[in-house]
Parts: structure tokens; sequence; C-alpha cells
């Protein structure tokens, strides 16, 4: 419980009018999950303002708020307590409730392991003592209030996980909790965004072990060459872990590994502890097993009684945990948290466990927080999965990385699946791959990669998704975690892929798709759109260039690509090498290719064009027949399809029936004369919706694969889906004066008194500045105007008609929020243009993210409270950038990832 006067007295607090309770069931740190007699705390930082949601808070049921300036209502019955600093007063009442209980502190910091160390060395504690423990999703500043706050009288320890999530924390830590014992499991090559690198991470671990007194223990893995040498900087007794090796003061060796569990003895000087069992799988977990002893026998427990109390130590959530799957296959959930290291170490187990009787899956999602290492550390991974593992699928841009590196080193492509969403990796492996009880399948990522939907939707019993990590993830919110970068584009590929196979089934099986990626997929990234497109049902790519094709080959894909228009001779060889199509039209072209091919050593593939009406490229229809007739002779061109382009097909229906006519009246008497073409196609987007006459063999979607429509006259179908939205982020709220102008030119004057807010974005982005800018914006779900001149990377909105409006609030410049929507479609309007050159026009410094729709775990009703402003402003620590409802069962989520312009070489 907190105490109300204990926060008073430990952080200098003020009580703002009449006390209400006194005593705090818990700490509540977002409002949408707060309960009754919560104390909510009003976090403040430059990303946002949970002042703004007290009110909030107390509608939920909090009965006391922790704040820095008094709530604007009625807050008659609730205790009210003003700090200078929410966080410091925080850190405070831990130091004074520590002390007041007199527990002793074990802290637990690392890059991997932590969780299931401080668990381990709970178990061996508890058979002397009373013991608190940190949640099994701790780390961070604001995880030891929470762990704190169910402290008893009773307690006698309390073992905290200690991560560190950016500079400076790990001493505002322990100096508030000031431990007796400190455990570093081992230093990886994640540090997060926060850290410069690895090496920056380790020396703010380091601190728990300079912290420590000489009559403190500092437990450090031996076999961690940067954890060993941490020695030389504590003063306190040094224990160290080692497994197999020689030198460490606890050392496990004969190890046994085993798909249920894992076997080994214990060295402890001169005594031997033979013929010991873990239900943990792999060598790398005993680390916690040698933790726990070291932690026990400065407590003086005996190994032998530690060691009979860790054999009911069963797997976390997402730390190696085997759930039954599908067809009987054994799933191995490790999707908490990854890094090449413990990502290695899996791989590892996984190769010990499997043979030619049992298939051995790998399912591998972005790894987070590697920053310069990304590359390097995803490649590591792809070759080391390329020794061994039957069936190899990846998810996401940095994984794709993964996938490539396995190609590179010899892996048969029909082994290695690349996709980039969530929906797409379970398709694959779910209707496709068959699982059997002969598969283990290890599912692995980063927490922004949110794997264990991958594992909850392989599970044989749904009840199972109990043992998912982040299966309460509300529980878990962080306030404040926006997105890092001024604005985004946030690409939804799993409505891209629900479009692609609408389309699908609008023309049918005997049609063939031709998914139009051009200028970057229309901005929203080619390399990930040309994969969930071919994995949804386009069989075939259609680009502009073959530089475009050529980025597309250098990620992997292998699908046959068209390039539409115009390719100078220059580029025929490469396209003869990297088996790319291009475009035909023009006779002294078509020689000229062939004598490309011929020098290449090979054969082009090629389309003829016919122009029907739209003046472009093509072969005018009369001259079609004398054209095919000219190319008998060049036997290094292979005419493998033929087609035409809609120049109306969005406007008028009667012009595009006599472009069809036309079209026809080509092919008919091309095919008496013998020639026959494989692919035979006409319709663009607004072609193959308005009409099935259109379709002939093939046809070619861009526009409405994106989910905007192609015109009034050709809406898209309901089931269709936006897959763009742009979003940024309020920079300064502040109130002008009557008369004051807004922006360069000083075009508009304030009327009133007028709340104006600042968004860093502008016309360098692809805001529109003139004739006509944008017009407007969603902020809490509501239009609010532009004013002023758009600069190049600020623009001002009047929010005078918002109440609560604050620095970090999301701002949706295209795109939903709540029930409102702000179309491509109604910017064009705006801005006298097309929705194409809405969703092109947004420029390549903008970073992109990609968000999946996915299905709740363990629905409650609180996961559905979310509202528009808060789905940035207060996001998931565990990597969320964004969260919004869909439906009763489903949430969509983005997560970092820069799909648009880098995807080509990082794929």
């Amino acid at each position: 419980m907190i105490s109300l006067y204990d926060l008073l007295e430990a952080a200098n607090g003020q009580p703002f009018g009449e006390p209400g309770a006194q005593l705090f069931n818990d700490f509540s740190f977002d409002s949408r999950t707060t309960t009754d007699s919560n104390l909510f705390v009003a976090l403040k930082s430059d990303r946002g303002d949970g002042h703004q949601y007290i009110r909030e808070a107390v509608e939920r049921g909090a009965t006391g708020v922790l704040c820095t300036r008094p709530p604007d209502f009625d807050v008659e019955g609730v205790s009210i307590i003003l700090v200078r600093d929410t966080q410091v007063a925080l850190m405070k009442w831990s130091h004074y409730v520590l002390n007041k209980l007199g527990v002793q502190v074990i802290g637990v910091t690392g890059s991997s392991g932590k969780s299931i160390t401080v668990e381990a060395i709970t178990q061996v504690l508890k058979t002397r003592f009373a013991v608190q423990r940190s949640s099994a999703d701790g780390g961070g500043r604001m995880s030891l209030p929470q762990t704190l706050a169910r402290l008893s009288p009773e307690h006698k320890m309390v073992v905290l996980e200690l991560g560190a999530t950016q500079p400076g924390e790990m001493a505002d830590m322990i100096s508030a909790i000031q431990p007796q014992v400190g455990v570093v499991t081992q230093v990886g090559t994640a540090y997060g965004d926060l850290f410069e690198n690895s090496e920056h991470l380790m020396q703010e671990n380091g601190l728990l072990v300079e912290y420590l007194s000489p009559k403190g223990t500092c437990i450090l893995n031996y076999d961690d060459d940067r954890v060993r040498s941490m020695s030389t900087r504590t003063r306190a007794r040094v224990l160290s872990m080692g497994i197999e090796g020689f030198g460490a003061d606890l050392t496990a060796y004969n190890v046994v590994v085993g798909a249920t569990g894992t076997g080994f003895d214990v060295r402890f000087g001169s005594n031997r502890y033979i013929g010991r069992w873990s239900l943990l799988l792999g060598k790398h977990q005993l680390y916690s097993i040698l933790a726990a002893l070291a932690v026990g026998i400065h407590y003086d427990i005996d190994p032998a009684d530690a060691l009979k109390a860790l054999t009911n130590l069963t797997p976390l959530p997402g730390r190696m945990n085997p759930l039954n799957g599908v067809g009987g296959s054994l799933l191995i959930d490790d999707s908490y948290s990854a890094d090449p290291q413990s990502t290695l170490s899996a791989l590892d187990w996984l190769e010990s466990v499997t043979d030619e009787q049992r298939r051995a899956i790998f399912v591998m999602g972005d790894m987070d927080g590697l920053g310069n290492y990304t590359q390097r550390g995803h490649r590591l991974v792809g070759q080391r999965a390329a020794s061994f593992i039957k069936t190899f699928v990846t998810e996401g841009p940095d994984a794709a990385l993964a996938g490539r590196a396995a190609l590179d080193q010899g892996m048969d492509r029909r082994q290695v699946v690349i996709t980039y969403s969530i929906e797409d990796t379970v398709a694959r492996l779910k209707n496709e791959m068959q699982l059997t009880s002969s598969d283990i399948v290890l599912i692995k990522g980063g927490p922004s990669a949110r794997m264990e939907f991958v594992t909850s939707a392989l599970l044989a019993n749904p009840e199972d998704a109990k043992q998912l990590p982040r299966s309460m993830f509300i529980e878990q919110a962080q306030p404040f975690m926006a997105h890092s970068r001024p604005s985004w584009v946030d690409i939804d590929l799993n409505a891209l892929a629900n479009n692609v196979r609408q389309i699908k089934t609008h023309i049918g099986n005997t049609v063939t798709l031709f998914a139009v990626v051009k200028a970057d997929a229309y901005g929203h990234g080619a390399v990930s759109v040309a994969r969930t497109a071919l994995l949804n049902g386009a069989e075939y790519l259609a680009v502009a260039s073959v530089s475009e094709a050529v980025e597309l080959r250098d990620a992997g894909i292998e699908a046959p690509i068209l390039v539409m228009s115009y390719t100078p001779v220059q580029a025929i060889r490469q396209a003869v090498r990297q088996n790319i199509t291009v475009t035909l039209y023009d006779i002294e072209l078509a020689r000229a290719y062939d004598r490309a091919a011929r020098e290449a050593g090979g054969v082009l593939r090629v389309h003829v064009k016919v122009d029907t009406g739209m003046g472009r490229l093509g072969v005018l229809a009369t001259n079609a027949v004398p054209f095919f007739r000219s190319m008998l002779n060049l036997n290094h061109l292979e005419v493998e399809g033929i087609y035409t382009h809609f120049s109306m097909a969005d406007e008028s229906v009667d012009y595009t029936a006599e472009q069809t006519k036309t079209f026809k009246r080509v092919l008919t008497p091309l095919r008496a004369a013998g020639f026959s073409f494989k692919y035979v196609h006409a319709a663009n987007s607004a072609g193959t919706l308005a009409s099935k006459e259109n379709h002939f063999n093939a046809v070619r979607v861009g526009l409405a694969m994106y989910g905007l429509a192609p015109s009034e006259l050709v809406p898209l179908p309901p089931e269709f889906r936006p897959v763009m939205s742009w979003k940024t982020t309020i920079a300064q709220v502040k109130t002008l004066p009557k008369g004051h102008a807004v922006g360069y030119g000083n075009t508009y004057t304030a009327q009133d008194d007028e709340k104006v807010a600042v968004i860093p974005v502008g016309y360098s982005d692809g805001l529109r500045r003139a004739p006509n800018n944008w017009g407007f914006v969603l902020v809490h779900g509501q239009l609010v105007p532009i004013i002023g001149r758009v600069s190049m990377e600020k623009t001002i909105l009047n929010v005078s008609a918002l109440p609560e409006v604050a620095i970090g609030d999301e701002v949706v410049l295209l795109g939903q929020q709540g029930e409102a929507v702000l179309s491509a479609d109604d910017i064009a309007k705006r801005i006298g243009t097309i929705n194409y050159e809405v969703v092109c026009g947004i420029l390549p410094r903008v970073p992109a993210t990609v968000s999946c729709t996915i299905p709740v775990v363990s629905p409650t009703s609180r996961n559905h409270t979310f509202r528009a402003q808060h789905s940035n402003v207060k996001a998931l620590e565990i990597g969320f950038e964004a969260i919004l409802p869909v439906d009763d069962k489903s949430l969509v989520f983005s997560r970092p990832g820069s799909f648009r312009r880098t995807i080509s070489s990082a794929s």
C-alpha cells in the first residue's frame, strides 16, 4: 500500500485542498488503465504532459493524484499531492519506503536474462525469507515504485530488475534503492535509441557494481569478457559464474541440453552437486541458475537447498517458453526480446534438439536497439540459421537482412520466406507449411516486432495465450514514449494485404494480377509492398524503370517484373541478366534491344504496348500487325505479352469501351497470324474495378491496392482500406493576443486571443505551401485549420476550439483519428490535384513505420479504451510507436522501420 503521508514526507509534497484518501493500492501512470483506489502520477516530459489526463484518471477511480500543478476541475474527495518533479518524488519515496521497512535489495542488470534471473533469485531467497520481486516485465526508473508499492512489513527482501533505458537512469535507481547485492548477467550489442553504443550502456550498467559496499556481493558473468572486467570497478566481494570452462567461482558443467529441459552439474570450490535438472531450455539460461546460487551463498543458503528450490523454476512468458502448437508442433516462444547474442544462443539450443526427423523452423522478427550493429547483427543470425534451419521465416525490414544473409550463405530459396507483416507470417506458417508433431518452431524477435502474436496464432489451445509476454500489454503502458521523429508516415501492410486479396477475389483466379509498385510503390515502400502483394495473390510486379526493378531484385524478389516505361538500350544487358521484362513499342528500339540481348548472351522478354487512344508510349493500333511481322527475325526477343493503357477509365465508360474494342481489333488479326501471348492486359485500377470486360487475362493495379479510389465515378468497394497515413506531434502550444501576426509575410492575424499549436512539419516534408495548403489537419479527433503560411519545417494550427492540447499530442496530416478521417481525396480537392500526388508527394526525409492489425491476446474491456489523442503520446514501453483500436478482436500498432526509401539497401 502507498501512504499519503509517506509521500508527503519523502517527497516534500504539499497537499492541495482537503485530502481525501490516505491509502492507495497502486501507482497508475496511464489514465486508460487507472482503477479504483489508484494514485495517478501525472508524468511530464518533453514528449507529453500527463496533467491533461488527470480528469480521466479520476473518472476511472483514482483517489489520489501526484502532480506538479493542481487540476482545473473539482477534485473534492481526491487527495492531490503537489511536488516539483513527479519522477524525482517517486525516487525519493522509493528510498524512504525501503529505509522505513528495512528491506534488503538485490539488483539485477544486463542486456538479457534479467527477468529469469530475478525469478530464480526469488525462488532461492523464498526458502528463508519473505521476498518481493519485480514484475516479469519490469525495467526502467518507473518500474521501481510499481514494485515497491506491493511491499508489506513482512517482506525482508526485494529483488529488482534494473534495466536502464536512458543515460543517468541507473544512477537515479541505485541512489534510491541502495542495493546490497548486484548481479550483471551479460552485455550484448543492443543498447536502445538513447545510448550512443553498447559500450555506453555497459558503463551505465556498471554503476551498479561501483555502488556496492565492501559488505555487499557483486555477481558477474565470468564468460562475458566485458562483464568479468567489472570486477575491478567494485569494492564488494565478487562471485563469478561460468559454464563448462575454468576460472569462475560457480561453474555449471557436464551440461546436457534437451527438448524439455537442461541437465547439469555444479562446482563451487571443492563442492560438487551432481545430476541436477532445470526446466529452462538452453545452456545460456544456466547463468540465471548460477546467479541465484551466488545470491543464496551471500545469504548463507546452502547451494543444495537452493538447487532443490530451483527445480520448480519454469520459463517465463516469452523466454524460451515451450507451448503446444497446431498440428502437434512444439512452439518455443522466445518473443519477449532479442539481440544477436540471445538469438544465437536460442539457435544453438534448437540445433541441439533437432535432427533429420524433427524439422527446425525459425521465425524471426526485427531485433531492436542495435544502432550501427543492426545490419551486421541480423546478418550474423541469418548466417547461423542457414547452417541447419529447415524453414526460415523473417518478418520486418531488419529481419529481412537475416533472410538475405541466409540466402547468400547458400540456403535454398524455397526454405526462406521474407514477410513484412504478422498476418503474412502466420498465413505462411499455418496454411502453407502444415505444421506437424515433427516440427519445432522457434519464435523470436525484439519487443517492437511483437512476435508473440505469431505464437498466439499458432497455439493449439487458445487459452495458452495467457502465457505470452505482454498478454495484458495495456498494463505495461509507459506514457510519453512518442515517435522519435518530428513526423512520420505509417504504412499498414495488413491493409495492403487485404486490398490485394479483395482485388484477387474480384478478378478471379484465371486473371493474373500485376501489382504496380512504381515510384517506390506510390511512396509506400517498393520492397515491402511487393513482398506483401506477392504473398497475397499478386503474381507479377510492374515498375517504371530498370533501376526500380533492380532494387526489387537486390532485395531477393524473384517474381517477374515488367518495366512499363522507356528503357535505354544500355540498360538491356542488365535486364537480361536480372530476368526483367521491358516494354516495347518501336521497331528500331526492338532491333537495338535484340542486339543488346544477343551481346548479353540471353533472351529479353518484352511486352508490346499498343496505343489505343492514350497518345503516350505505344505502337499505333493501325501499325500493330506490321510491327509484329517486322519482329519475326529478332531471335533474342521473347514477346511474352501485349497491353494497352486506358486514359479515361476513371471518367468515361464509353471512351474506355472504345479503347477496349480497338485493342480487341488488334488482337484478332495477330492471333489469326499465329501470334500468341501469355499475358494480355489493359486495365489499370479504374478499369479493373469498372468492368470485367476490361480484364482480359491480366490486370495492372496500383492505386486501388493502396486503398485509394480512382475517382468518384469508380469508388472503392467498402472492404478496401487506406494503407498510408501521415502523422506528427505538437511541438508548442501558446495563446497569441489579438492582432498578433502568424507566419512569413504576416498573411494571418489573430482575430482575438487565439490558442495556436506549432507542428514540426512543412513543405520540405511534402506539406503543400502554395497555391493552396492542406487547409486542415486532425487533432483530438477534430479538424483544426492551418493558419498563416506553411514554412519549410513548421506549420501553425488554430486550436482555440480544443480545451486540452499539449506538447506531444498526435496530429494526423493524412489518415484517421478517432472517428474523423482526413483522406487523400479530401486533401487533393483542397490543393487542386489528385490523390496520387498527395501520397507520392510526401518527401523521402519523412521516415516510415509499419503497422499491422493483430489479434488481441487477452482482451479485456480496458484493452479497447484508446482515444486518438492518446495513440502516440501515451505509447507503450515495450516498443509500440502508436496504438489504435480496430474492433473488439484487433488493434493496430506501429513500430519503427524506414520502409519507403532505405528498404532496398536494407534487404
